[in-house]
């Protein structure tokens, strides 16, 4: 698995279990899915991401996104 698809991975779980925690915890975690789209925005324009850098030191590959 390349580093652009863990992250790309990692990002939907967060943001499924974002919505399952809304709905079954507390309204509150709505800031949770707010904060996950932030980070996936200033990513895409900064090319700063920390999962890919824990990704990358757990030893997986990189791919084209996250050079």
């Amino acid at each position: 698995m390349s580093l652009d698809a863990a992250v790309l991975r990692f990002a939907g779980v967060m943001v499924l279990l974002s919505v399952v925690l809304t709905a079954y915890v507390s309204p509150l975690f709505v800031w949770f899915t707010v904060f996950i789209g932030l980070n996936l925005m200033q990513s895409s324009f900064t090319g700063f991401c920390p999962a890919a850098m824990v990704f990358r030191a757990m030893g997986i590959r990189k791919g084209c996104a996250f050079e």
